[in-house]
């Protein structure tokens, strides 16, 4: 299908490169983006913590109360420097300790603490119950479509940026 063909049966605007319009993106998908980082920031906020706090808690919870600090790097793209700032505030609220992984001597751990799990209880279980009861709205089909399509966006985005960086590491 060449770029007319396409332009004629694609309701959606498009620039003379093929792609969507900039201001189409600007107002329609990139606000979904905007609104639900919106959302979470104002639950973070809403908790007094700093949206990598909340993200932490919300990681740690999630994987029954404790995880290895390697696993929470991965699994939430936040830099060493960041989770180590991030467990600092929360060591200094009481809510998580943190401890060297069994047999090792040099990979941590991070915990809850009992006021960790009384905080996580009051403030990042509702918000998660509230994030799956959204979630069961979509039919089933709707719910593997949308994470089919998150995750093939979110995969072509990495390739993009790959090239892009090669690009100008040229």
């Amino acid at each position: 299908m060449t770029n007319e063909e396409r332009q004629a049966a694609d309701p959606i605007p498009r620039d003379p490169d093929g792609l969507i319009s900039v201001g189409v993106w600007n107002r329609e998908f990139d606000k979904l983006y905007r609104k639900s980082d919106q959302l979470y920031h104002n639950l973070a906020r809403g908790c007094g913590l700093s949206d990598s706090a909340y993200w932490l808690l919300y990681a740690i919870y999630a994987r029954g109360n404790e995880a290895s600090l390697r696993d929470l790097c991965e699994a939430y793209c936040l830099s060493k420097q960041t989770l180590n700032s991030t467990l600092r505030t929360l060591e200094s609220k009481g809510y998580v300790e943190t401890s060297f992984c069994e047999g090792s001597r040099k990979a941590k751990r991070v915990a809850l603490t009992p006021a960790g799990r009384v905080f996580v209880a009051a403030k990042i279980v509702p918000a998660s119950q509230a994030e799956r009861r959204a979630f069961e709205a979509l039919a089933p089909e709707e719910q593997d479509e949308m994470m089919r399509l998150i995750d093939k966006y979110v995969g072509a985005v990495e390739e993009e940026i790959k090239r892009m960086e090669g690009e100008e590491a040229r």
